[in-house]
């Protein structure tokens, strides 16, 4: 028998306009949670074939929960790749009907963005519990999926009930739940261009991002967008003995390193030439903002046990991982790494890189650079391939428009505060992709905390954001309306 995930507090309401939610989640909470928990449950990891049939258990599982949420209709939609979810409130209609619906046209229309894959849980001898079954400790709810995105997610359809239940609902609702955001979503622009008229809408909305701090609200107004490559480097056609080729034949490892180091200066600047021709400078006044965030840097070398950081110079840290692009190695490999000693010179050595791109910068543009510098700087006795993996563009939301002044508002009644907008160092390719495509604008409503670890042993989404943020959303969609 499968056990049973409570919140195991009561969190007070100190906010008269947050009762009526307050009062609708402490109603249903034994039922959230077990919802949330019945997601979990099910190792949706998007990068591991073994789980091919576990996406469409988790697809499935949330076409399901939408529908008794109060979606009208509900499908899984196949694509390329993991199947989609889609769903869809209309708020002129309350009757299920074999065929979608047009949408009241004369109401907004908001789009729901989540999707139900997660990160690999290795290593697995670093979680405290198991990583497929939710354990609360001291406020938290741990398991992978916490927050990234099945936790997000579970805020913006218990918002969407709590709204559609309670009859406040006056704006038609569409969700799209996709399960290869963790590998790219190499099926997702595809998967637009021939639902464009299904998944028309005014705005998007989006739980997948975090904020400055759980007493610092913030809402995500801009992304760095990503290229990412893997390289190989080839040598002699086989393992060689060091003593009696080292020093004669080129090592591939060696040439490898040779190359990687030559990227970034040491002033932290990227090398590749044209690479920073379509990079915007920061505004004075958004570096002004910046200024204003709560940040020690002290605190924050702690935190990651380093005893200084390093970037590009004349920037701050916290400009740095967000306003500027950066180039780092995923990983490297190549020749002997088993248990004691091997004296052999490989044939072959490999690393997985990156690009964290900015808002401006074109991906395919920058990957094709990376490419060609490669080529001039590697060196004789070599040979190189590249192969570009994903990539996706940067994005920057405005401030001013209805939709961001609706969420700025949500937060405020959430959180007792209003938050910030701060730009975030993450990617997250599809949303460019929506703007392009869609034609839409995006919301990044994103309830996770740094102490999150997502994507790291131990994941866990704090219980209390966790249901500010359905309050916060609750009052995204009042506000919109309006």
């Amino acid at each position: 028998m499968q056990k049973k995930v409570y919140l195991c507090t009561k969190i007070k309401c100190e906010n008269s306009k947050m009762e009526k939610c307050e009062n609708y989640i402490d109603a249903h909470r034994e039922r959230f949670m077990d919802e949330w928990a019945s997601l979990i449950r099910i190792p949706s990891v998007s990068c591991q074939a073994e789980h091919k049939a576990d996406m469409v258990r988790c697809a499935e599982r949330w076409r399901e929960l939408l529908l008794e949420a109060g979606c009208q209709k509900a499908e899984v939609l196949p694509s390329a790749g993991n199947p989609f979810v889609y769903a869809e409130y209309n708020s002129q209609f309350s009757t299920l009907n074999s065929q979608f619906s047009t949408l009241n046209s004369q109401l907004p229309t908001v789009l729901v963005y989540a999707h139900y894959d997660v990160m690999p849980v290795e290593p697995l001898d670093q979680w405290l519990s198991d990583p497929w079954e939710p354990s609360i400790r001291d406020g938290r709810l741990y398991a992978r999926g916490a927050d990234d995105d099945k936790g997000q997610a579970m805020i913006q359809a218990k918002a969407f009930e709590y709204m559609v239940k309670t009859g406040q609902l006056r704006c038609n609702v569409k969700f799209i739940f996709e399960g290869e955001e963790e590998i790219g979503s190499p099926s997702l622009e595809a998967f637009l261009e021939e639902h464009k008229e299904l998944l028309k809408a005014d705005i998007i909305l989006v739980s997948d991002t975090s904020m400055i701090g759980k007493e610092t609200p913030s809402i995500t107004t801009g992304l760095r967008g990503l290229a990412y490559w893997q390289i190989e480097v080839d040598g002699p056609n086989r393992d060689l003995h060091s003593g009696h080729f080292g020093g004669a034949v080129k090592n591939p490892v060696n040439a490898l390193c040779e190359m990687l180091a030559q990227i970034v200066d040491k002033d932290g600047r990227i090398t590749i030439p044209g690479f920073y021709d379509d990079v915007l400078p920061i505004p004075e006044e958004e570096r002004a903002m910046i200024a204003q965030i709560p940040f020690s840097q002290e605190k924050y070398n702690t935190a990651i046990d380093v005893d200084d950081v390093f970037g590009e110079k004349g920037y701050s840290t916290l400009e740095r991982n967000s306003c500027r692009p950066s180039f780092d190695i995923c990983g490297i490999w190549g020749g002997y790494t088993g248990e004691g000693s091997k004296t052999v010179l490989p044939s072959k050595a490999f690393a997985k890189v990156s690009c964290r791109l900015v808002a401006n910068q074109d991906h395919e543009k920058i990957s094709q650079a990376f490419i060609n510098y490669l080529q001039t700087i590697k060196p004789n006795g070599v040979r190189l391939t590249v192969t570009p993996m994903h990539g996706g563009q940067g994005y920057v939301c405005p401030i001013d428009i209805p939709a961001y002044k609706a969420a700025e508002k949500g937060f405020e009644i959430a959180f007792g505060k209003r938050p910030l907008a701060a730009r975030r160092g993450g990617s997250i390719p599809i949303i460019a992709a929506f703007e392009q495509i869609l034609g839409c604008k995006t919301i990044l409503m994103g309830f996770g905390l740094e102490q999150n670890a997502i994507h790291s042993p131990n994941e866990s989404m704090d219980l209390e954001v966790w249901q500010k943020g359905i309050v916060a959303v609750s009052e995204f969609y009042k506000s919109f309306a309006q």
